[in-house]
């Protein structure tokens, strides 16, 4: 009997999707969600499923996470993203106790107990300020820097630029003002991060440190704030080593939707 475990997370920015088939795990290519959350989170799916020989499923479970689960008619179940992070992360690394993921449009930080269950989390879904999008604003609107120079640029920084605001609008206009100050770009990116941190941090913190730590999402690719992260926090971060960091969650789906089977 041959059986597919999927997961799709379609998030505010991109779509990804993770299969279970035949005992190994595949992936697909990283998607842009666009307009069309359902579109997209279906298009990863099949581009996973066509690369793989599946003439004869006999059962089969899709389980959607991310922003955008809502969006998705063609799965099974529908599961948070905190879940489907923590279950991902613990494959990944046994020993990972706390996982922080910034996403495009949230932050989040969990706990995962020795059993590997969610003992805590945090989130930040309200402003942008601590999210990825506030560094893609920033890189398109203001630096006109590429957003995947922004890591290398900031570890160029000797004097970070101080930036206090907590809104996203108002942090820009603040680098509008320390550019015309004649402030250099690498100074502004680092003291960008290190505003991300700051943010990041409180949530990290909030529901209590203990090693490993995994940095999980598309910043996590981003060695500046990888780094100032890292210094706030006081704790060394590790990162998916063998997958893209954004996939985690889709893996996450794809294992819960391989029990949902298994329990059946």
């Amino acid at each position: 009997m041959e059986i597919m475990a999927a997961g799709v997370d379609i998030g505010s920015t991109t779509a990804k999707s993770s299969v279970m088939f035949n005992d190994e795990i595949h992936f697909g290519p990283i998607l842009s969600t666009g307009a069309n959350p359902t579109e997209a989170g279906e298009r990863a799916l099949k581009e996973t499923i066509s690369k793989l020989n599946m003439k004869n499923i006999d059962r089969k479970y899709i389980v959607a996470t991310g922003y955008g689960r809502v969006k998705a008619p063609f799965a099974d179940e529908t599961v948070t993203e905190i879940s489907c992070h923590g279950r991902g992360a613990r494959h990944i690394a046994p020993n990972v106790h706390t996982v922080i993921d910034i996403g495009g449009q949230d932050s989040k930080a969990i706990a995962l107990g020795e059993d590997g269950k969610i003992i805590d989390f945090a989130l930040n879904d309200k402003c942008a300020s601590g999210t990825g999008r506030f560094l893609e604003f920033a890189s398109k609107l203001v630096l006109e820097v590429p957003l995947e120079d922004l890591g290398k640029l900031s570890m160029n920084s000797n004097n970070p630029a101080k930036i206090s605001s907590t809104c996203t609008v108002f942090a820009l206009t603040e680098i509008v003002s320390l550019l015309a100050e004649g402030t250099r770009k690498e100074d502004i990116i680092a003291g960008l991060h290190n505003a991300i941190s700051q943010r990041v941090a409180i949530m990290g913190k909030k529901v209590g440190l203990r090693p490993e730590v995994m940095l999980t999402g598309g910043v996590s690719k981003n060695l500046g704030l990888r780094s100032s992260l890292s210094r706030e926090l006081g704790v060394p971060l590790s990162i998916p080593e063998k997958i893209d960091p954004q996939l985690v969650g889709a893996l996450g789906a794809a294992i819960i939707a391989k029990s949902r089977l298994e329990k059946d």
